[in-house]
């Protein structure tokens, strides 16, 4: 009886909450179709037929603010903001407190010259005013964290920025770590960002263009090039795509990657991204294109190609031949990653002659009472790495680290223990993880994981002549690949010697005084000196033997010099 009348008493509030409810019907008008009627319309200049519109638009949120008062005392004037976007001392002290006297020194003037020119020239100390004409952009501005002030009579709103968001501090980037190199990666503010960029490349030359994508979001979107070194058809090509882009919102800079690349079903990526501002002006340097957005720590590299994916910007900071050997053992990890798995299986089910013979025993050993076929065990170990390691990306991090290391020793060794998986196997699956960790470029990593599935079933299926047409259709697949017209594998396909200077070994700095070729720069030198004197032997002015021999030669008689010292220098 009790449970009957609560249950009677919960559906009478519920009755009238929905009464309270029809008390308050939606708009009439939506705001995005209040906005686009008001496209094209300007700005009165009477403040109240503006308060209305933007109150029509804004006035619903509980932190928008109108504050009305009188500059010099006699002009009606209001300004609007969102409370907690803005800078508040800043507003106080360069916009309202200037604007606020009964009294100015610029009232006298005020008959002379045209109170717009009064408050923006002689008034106002805010260092980034405009004034803009439009209703619709007085709404946007607002939104974005800006400042506007309306000014009875005048036709036309100043806009301060006076926006203020908490950010993080610049620190190392995460995803790009090096031992020799910069410690400072780009964070989510797109002014920081650029800042960075400019602190690093002080010319004139640095041009940075903004556009606004996302009929919702209208994200800032920075697209970064040098001119004179750039080839000025890839900007208007970058332009041109941009420009297509027709969504809600732009969230991340993935969204861009996402619609501007040429081949979109591809597992492969065509554009290379990245939190470092330094990797970021090398590539300027080049002759390449940046995109960064406004809310998003990471900038798009384009074009791109493949052979970018397993370099890193520590390369160029050590001697070549250390680099190379480096570059060489990250991209024989690589190509393991890829094949290794399918290999292994191919070997043990189709072609055992071709492993030696005390390796055969010891593999026919470990995998004695293992009740599934090679491609099964390969795949289900696949499986469960790929499951482990997302778990250990997701998880808060002092959890993760011990998910991995259980999962590593206490999962695997118990899988052998009890003759679901062999030995070899755990070895082969750990050296291809391994591989794929060694990587630099996550998406290129990923891309590889994802493509060793099929290898392993094909392998699985054909053997060794699987793995063959496995790696042809990849290969086939890459050479048809483009970024922005360059072709994927260049500079290996089409070949060119100077690129490969560059590519599986890195050769000295002193001998590519050219730009890439791909990328068709009007300026295609780069090193200025002459490299021939650069490779002549230096002089070596402090070499022990012949500073000794000039001194035991001047020394042979029976006093030492006058010009020299008792320390060994030279005196006047």
């Amino acid at each position: 009886m009790a449970m009957w009348q609560w249950y009677k008493r919960r559906a009478r509030r519920s009755s009238l909450n929905q009464q309270q409810l029809g008390k308050f019907p939606p708009k009439a008008i939506p705001v995005n179709e209040m906005m686009e009627k008001k496209e094209n319309a300007q700005i009165s200049p009477h403040v109240e037929a503006t308060i209305a519109f933007v109150e029509q638009v804004l006035g619903d949120n509980d932190d928008f603010v109108m504050r009305k008062f009188h500059i010099f005392g006699q002009y009606s004037a209001v300004v609007m903001y969102f409370e907690d976007l803005i800078d508040k001392q800043y507003l106080n002290e360069h916009i309202l407190k200037p604007l606020m006297p009964t009294s100015s020194q610029n009232e006298g003037h005020a008959n002379s010259i045209p109170l717009k020119e009064v408050l923006l020239n002689d008034t106002l100390y805010a260092c980034e005013g405009r004034t803009e004409g439009r209703l619709t952009e007085v709404v946007q501005a607002i939104v974005q964290g800006e400042t506007v002030l309306l000014v009875e009579g005048l036709e036309e709103a100043f806009h301060f920025n006076t926006r203020h968001v908490d950010k993080r501090s610049i620190t190392q980037p995460e995803t790009e770590q090096v031992i020799r190199g910069a410690r400072e990666g780009f964070i989510e503010l797109l002014g920081t960002n650029l800042s960075l960029l400019r602190y690093r490349l002080p010319t004139p030359d640095l041009r940075v263009k903004t556009i606004r994508i996302g009929r919702v979001t209208k994200s800032k979107v920075a697209v970064c090039y040098l001119d004179g070194i750039v080839n000025p058809e890839l900007v208007e090509e970058v332009f041109n795509r941009l420009s297509l882009i027709d969504i809600d919102g732009i969230i991340d800079i993935g969204y861009l990657e996402q619609f501007i690349e040429d081949n979109h079903l591809s597992p492969f990526p065509q554009i290379q991204n990245t939190e470092r501002p330094d990797k970021a002006v090398a590539n300027l340097l080049e002759g390449r294109v940046i995109l960064l957005v406004d809310g998003s720590p990471f900038a798009l590299i384009l074009p791109t190609v493949f052979s970018q994916f397993y370099q890193t910007v520590e390369d160029y900071s050590e001697r070549f031949l250390l680099v190379s050997f480096i570059r060489l053992a990250r991209l024989v990890a690589l190509i393991f990653s890829l094949i290794f798995p399918s290999l292994y299986v191919a070997l043990i089910s189709f072609n055992p002659e071709l492993i030696p013979t005390e390796f055969a025993v010891a593999v026919s050993g470990g995998r004695a009472g293992v009740p599934f076929p090679s491609v099964i065990e390969v795949l289900v170990m696949e499986i469960s790495m790929e499951v482990l390691r997302e778990a250990t990306l997701r998880l808060p991090q002092q959890v993760g680290g011990a998910l991995s290391i259980v999962g590593v020793l206490v999962i695997g060794q118990a899988a052998v223990a009890a003759g679901f998986i062999s030995p070899i196997t755990v070895v082969i699956i750990a050296l291809t993880t391994i591989g794929s960790f060694a990587t630099p470029a996550y998406n290129a990593a990923l891309a590889l994981r994802m493509l060793r599935f099929p290898l392993v079933i094909i392998a699985g299926i054909f053997g060794l002549y699987g793995v063959m047409i496995g790696l042809i259709l990849i290969a086939n697949h890459m050479l048809s690949l483009r970024s922005f017209g360059v072709p994927y594998l260049s500079p290996i396909v089409p070949g060119n010697f100077e690129g490969m200077k560059d590519t599986i070994a890195r050769f000295p700095l002193w001998s590519m005084p050219k730009r890439p070729v791909l990328l068709h720069t009007p300026n295609k030198t780069r090193l200025g000196m002459d490299v021939e004197a650069f490779k002549e032997a230096p002089n070596n002015t402090l070499d022990p033997l012949k500073v000794g021999n000039t001194r035991r030669g001047k020394t042979d008689g029976a006093s030492s010099p006058s010009n020299v010292d008792s320390s060994g220098d030279h005196t006047d």
